[in-house]
C-alpha cells in the first residue's frame, strides 16, 4: 500500500512539474513584454525615464537613472544637465560672437582665434578678470545648491526651475511651455556638444570655430 501510494504521488508530481512554465520562461516573457526605449528600441526602457521630464526619450544605456548613492540620484543628474545645457548654449553663443564682433571692452590683447589662447591672454593682462568671474561662479553655484537641496527635501521644485521667467512664458499655454522645456534641453544637449568640438578644435588647429567651419567645407567642398 505505501509503495502505491508514494508512485502515485511521484506520477502527480510529474504531470504537474510538467504543465508548470518554468521560471526563466516567464522572465522572458516579462522582459519581452516591457515597455521599449523611444530612443533605443532594441532596450528597455528604463524604470524611472517615464516621459514626464521635457525631452525624455529613454536613453539611459549606462544606467545612470537608477544610482541612488552618495547624494546622487535622478534629481541631481537632471539639476546638472539643464545646468550644463545653458551654460553650452551661452559658451556658443559668447565663443561665436567673438570671432564675428571680436573681443569685449576691456579685453582687446584677446586677439587670438582660439578661445582657450584668448583665455591665457587675458589672464596675463588681467587676471582680476578671471578671479571675479571665479568668485562669482562660487555665489552661483552656492545658492544653486540650496535650491537643489530644498528642491530634492520638499519636492517642490522641478530641476533646473529658479523662478526666472521674465517674459512670462510659463503663465502661458502649457502645452506651449512644455514644448519650450523640450525645446531648451535639446539645444542645450546639441551645444554641450557644439562647445565641445569648438575647444577641442581650436586647441588643435589654433583656429577658431568659425575658421575651422570654412577650412571643411573648402577641404570638402566638391
Amino acid at each position: 500500500m505505501m509503495k502505491y501510494t508514494a508512485l502515485v504521488a511521484a506520477l502527480l508530481s510529474a504531470s504537474a512539474s510538467a504543465f508548470a512554465p518554468a521560471q526563466s520562461n516567464t522572465r522572458a516573457a516579462v522582459s519581452l513584454n516591457a515597455e521599449r526605449s523611444k530612443s533605443m528600441p532594441f532596450m528597455n526602457r528604463p524604470a524611472l525615464l517615464d516621459g514626464s521630464m521635457a525631452g525624455d526619450v529613454g536613453f539611459d544605456p549606462l544606467g545612470l537613472s537608477n544610482i541612488d548613492e552618495v547624494g546622487v540620484d535622478l534629481y541631481w543628474l537632471r539639476e546638472a544637465e539643464i545646468k550644463h545645457a545653458r551654460v553650452a548654449m551661452l559658451a556658443v553663443a559668447g565663443i561665436l560672437q567673438v570671432e564675428i564682433f571680436g573681443p569685449a571692452p576691456g579685453c582687446e590683447m584677446a586677439t587670438a582665434k582660439n578661445q582657450m589662447d584668448a583665455f591665457w591672454q587675458i589672464w596675463g593682462a588681467h587676471p582680476q578678470y578671471i578671479a571675479a568671474g571665479l568668485i562669482g561662479i562660487m555665489f552661483i553655484e552656492a545658492f544653486s545648491g540650496i535650491a537643489v537641496t530644498q528642491g530634492r527635501i520638499t519636492g517642490e521644485r522641478a530641476p533646473g526651475d529658479f523662478g526666472l521667467d521674465p517674459l512670462g512664458y510659463g503663465k502661458g499655454d502649457a502645452d506651449k511651455f512644455e514644448r519650450l522645456k523640450g525645446q531648451e534641453i535639446a539645444n542645450g544637449r546639441l551645444a554641450m556638444f557644439a562647445a565641445a568640438g569648438e575647444i577641442m578644435q581650436g586647441m588643435t588647429t589654433g583656429d577658431g570655430a568659425i575658421g575651422n567651419l570654412m577650412t571643411a567645407l573648402k577641404d570638402n567642398s566638391f
